[in-house]
């Protein structure tokens, strides 16, 4: 504890003083409490709630609540909260991040602030890693909260909507990052309100935040529906970059994953395509393909990054070495990677919504999370999410003994070294615990004990129920444990009958990896609540961060120093050495999050514009205002664009050219056919102009209201609404990701590429606002101009084509995590949306068609 608080502990230490006059309040409660009998326990429950309807803060009523939790949770569980477990419960209600160690109890933390959260009746999630500890923690922390008089739900990957639905309006809910942020992006695609299944987002408190904040931050939550059919594009430029050379046509940055074409790659780009600029905007989708080819082909290994089964590419989770089946790479790599592998294509995905961890989180109202190691990203907790990390001191010291890394010069020398020093603990019974970096590497530690006749589990992180149980005996006597990075997290390690005798459970790591975070996690599985233990990392120079990052006067050193390659080098000055290569990394990944978060901060407002708009519609609240608002906008930039401002005087001729141009303008989008002339128009101002266009189209908006009744008009502007709004949102995140793919090009021009996007993305947003009400007044005064006409009751589609028509509404693909749940059973609502929806595709079609003939009969009179 001591190292923890000498980096920044007065800042730690200080908060916790503040916290002891609270501490003090909630035990002073405890005799109270105890002398309640169940009923009247369950009964503060009711208590707490009228006084918080009445007014009271539920600061005020933070001790007495937390005072009941602890005694609810030692009547139901036989557990009891330590001092240290309120203080976590503490910084967590004030919507920070507690750090504490491994086995200090931060599931039962949690309880503390969920309960006092829950009181106000808004809901509160509780977000863990994986389904298992979801199901786990609801199952287990859930029946305090049960004996209280709370409902608790949870969610994971199988459920039905109604099951989501019921668990979200549950007062605490338990569920994964990945679940609740899909379940986000789905409410915002609904076409009714009874399809969403979240209430809000309130109060979350995320166990792991480290794991899920900052470890999977890089990769946005993408829901995508299947696009249009993939072009030879991919195979092109996959034979194209197949030719170059790194360091003369294109440079690999290693350390952030990125490739660049160099001045020769671009000439033959040019030449290829036939391109004038590379760099040129209109070239961004060649771009975009070469730079992915780019990264298919020098940056994602087979069997590390992915690994190729039955014809299908399937990723490989870089942090547990899990098998993500059903998962694509997004933005068109997994495309490319098929390419690169020789494979059949796939349709290429449409994103439909895309979200950041980072933006979905910031939603909340209150956030706070928990986690063994935050310390060392404290920086970017409170740069990028404005949450502090306060380090709770341990219930017991810690006696675990850290020893300093141990460099040798080979992979092979090293191996060597772990084998042996696993044979030694095993021989006496001492359980160990080794970690790996991938799957691979546990592998190879496995095939090397099983020729020593070792006996051990390997853990790989591909069944979390079954791991949890290893985890769980990885800390008797004479057991050998191999586990990548993840797996097993959330799974305390407990110590055997005569473990402790033996030296406790000793944690060996075979590589360093790139975040010491990550590292601070294998060394706190053993020591927990005071218990004996030792760490070291065995690793070799020839490991993937000390080749990249290690300074070659490193090595000169070592060969100076060392007689052969069996020969370790063991001192602080190494494990400094390994330290600064760390830091240098995470230096790097915290830009690549950043930038990642700059950009989506930009589209994240626009998303928020969208969704606000969507949720209008859904909610039922009355948008004819709005659109015919839309109209009289319509109708200026018609009539501005081909008046102009009326500053110059006009030839009578060229100005009667433009007014038979708006009246052809206006009749395309929201007036019926000769009902104004050029000459009613020609001696009138701008103003008056669009004044007489919005009239007569207020005439056919009125006529169709007394022929249709009212409602049926509101009810047909808000399904025209929200189709337009979608089809153009969609459109306009494949133009924003597009942008920011080619955007860094703009960096070669001394153009700082986030303030360029964030330019860019906001005019290409005003043109999709605009193209939103423009398609909005046409298709909807096209359909009251067909119904008025007798045109308006189409034939019911069959259902086949009914599928055809409802597009990326149903049968959606995630590209980062499939959701496979069946549609909830059609209400009244949607029956009526889908019949508008019918009828107005049903018009377009006869619209599109006619635009069709009088373009072939204008053809034939030129001809």
């Amino acid at each position: 504890m001591s190292g923890a608080f000498s980096i920044f502990g007065s800042y730690s230490e200080r908060e916790i003083k503040r916290l002891k006059p609270i501490i003090n309040k909630i035990d002073s409660f405890g005799n109270a409490m105890e002398g309640l009998t169940d009923d009247e326990l369950k009964a503060k429950t009711d208590e707490f709630r009228k006084r918080i309807e009445d007014g009271e803060g539920i600061d005020r009523i933070l001790p007495e609540a937390f005072a009941v939790v602890r005694e609810a949770a030692y009547r139901v569980l036989k557990m009891k909260h330590y001092e240290v477990q309120l203080m976590g419960g503490i910084i967590l209600h004030q919507g920070r991040i507690a750090e504490m160690k491994t086995g200090e109890g931060k599931t039962l933390v949690a309880t503390l602030p969920a309960y006092l959260n829950a009181l106000e009746g808004k809901g509160v999630h509780i977000i863990t890693t994986n389904d298992y500890l979801a199901e786990r923690d609801r199952n287990e922390m859930g029946q305090i909260f049960e004996f209280l008089g709370l409902t608790v739900g949870v969610i994971l990957h199988d459920m039905e909507p109604e099951q989501r639905r019921a668990a979200y309006n549950a007062d605490i809910t338990y569920g994964t990052n990945n679940e609740l942020g899909f379940d986000y992006l789905r409410d915002n695609m609904a076409v009714n309100k009874e399809e969403r299944v979240q209430r809000g987002l309130y109060y979350a408190i995320v166990d792991e935040i480290d794991s899920i904040l900052i470890d999977e931050a890089r990769t946005p939550l993408i829901i995508a529906g299947e696009g249009d059919e993939p072009s030879d594009i991919y195979y092109t430029c996959d034979k194209l970059v197949k030719t170059f050379k790194k360091g003369e046509h294109f440079s690999v940055d290693e350390k952030r994953k990125a490739v660049t074409l160099d001045d020769a790659g671009i000439e033959i780009v040019e030449n290829t395509f036939g391109l004038k600029n590379y760099a040129d905007i209109e070239n961004r989708l060649i771009q975009h393909h070469i730079i992915q080819a780019l990264k298919a082909n020098y940056t994602m290994l087979r069997d590390r990054d992915y690994i190729v089964k039955d014809d299908e590419v399937i990723i490989v989770d870089e942090f547990t070495g899990r098998v993500m089946e059903g998962r694509r790479f997004s933005e068109g790599l997994h495309e490319a990677i098929e390419a690169k592998e020789g494979m059949k294509i796939n349709n290429e995905s449409k994103t439909l919504a895309t979200i950041t961890l980072q933006n979905y989180f910031k939603i909340y109202e209150k956030l706070s999370g928990m986690t063994g190691t935050a310390a060392t990203e404290e920086m970017e907790f409170r740069e990028i999410y404005n949450l502090d990390v306060v380090v709770i001191p341990t219930n017991k010291p810690i006696q675990r003994i850290d020893y300093d890394d141990v460099v040798y010069r080979t992979t092979r020398a090293k191996y060597n070294a772990i084998i042996n020093e696993i044979e030694e603990s095993y021989k006496k019974g001492q359980p160990v615990l080794v970690g790996t970096s991938s799957v691979a590497k546990s592998e190879d530690i496995s095939f090397l004990l099983k020729r020593k006749g070792i006996k051990h589990n390997v853990l790989n992180a591909k069944n979390h129920a079954k791991e949890a149980k290893i985890v769980e005996k990885a800390g008797q006597l004479g057991a050998v444990t191999i586990a990548t990075n993840m797996a097993g997290r959330g799974t305390d390690i407990k110590l055997g009958e005569g473990v402790a005798e033996v030296g406790g459970l000793k944690v060996i790591g075979t590589d360093k990896h790139e975040s010491r975070r990550i590292d601070n996690q294998l060394r706190g599985r053993s020591g927990r609540q005071g218990d004996p233990g030792c760490s070291r990392f065995i690793i070799s120079l020839e490991d993937e961060l000390m080749e990249r990052f290690v300074p070659e006067r490193f090595k000169e050193l070592y060969d100076k120093i060392a007689e052969n390659d069996s020969m370790p080098l063991q001192s602080k000055w190494v494990t400094r050495a390994v330290e600064t290569a760390q830091k240098s990394v995470e230096g790097d990944n915290f830009y690549t999050r950043k930038n990642l978060v700059s950009y989506d901060d930009v589209v994240n407002v626009q998303r928020q514009i969208i969704y606000d708009e969507r949720n209008k519609v859904l909610d039922g609240e009355d948008v004819e205002e709005d659109i015919l608002d839309m109209a009289k906008t319509v109708i200026n930039k018609t009539v501005t664009d081909y008046v102009g401002t009326q500053e110059e005087e006009e030839e009578a001729d060229e100005f009667k050219q433009q007014l038979d141009k708006i009246i052809s303008a206006t009749e395309d989008i929201c007036i019926d056919k000769g009902s104004i002339s050029a000459d009613e128009m020609k001696k009138m101002s701008n103003a008056e102009i669009e004044n007489l266009i919005y009239e007569k189209a207020m005439d056919i908006y009125e006529k169709a209201k007394q022929k249709l009744g009212e409602e049926e008009i509101k009810s047909l502007g808000r399904v025209i609404l929200l189709k337009v709004v979608d089809e153009k949102w969609v459109d306009h995140i494949d133009d924003m990701e597009f942008l920011k793919q080619g955007i860094g090009l703009r960096s070669y021009k001394q153009v700082d590429p986030v303030q360029c996007f964030q330019m860019e993305a906001s005019e290409m947003f005003d043109s999709m606002v605009y193209s939103i009400k423009f398609n909005t007044v046409r298709n909807l005064f096209l359909n009251l101009l067909a119904r008025l006409n007798g045109n308006g009751q189409p034939e019911e589609l069959e259902d086949d084509e009914l599928d055809d028509e409802i597009e990326d509404f149903e049968d959606i693909d995630e590209e980062e995590m499939i959701d496979e749940s069946a549609a909830a059973e059609e209400t009244e609502e949607q029956q009526e949306f889908q019949r508008l929806l019918n009828e107005m595709e049903a018009i377009e079609q006869e619209e599109t068609e006619k635009e069709k003939e009088a373009e072939t009969e204008q053809e034939a009179d030129n001809q």
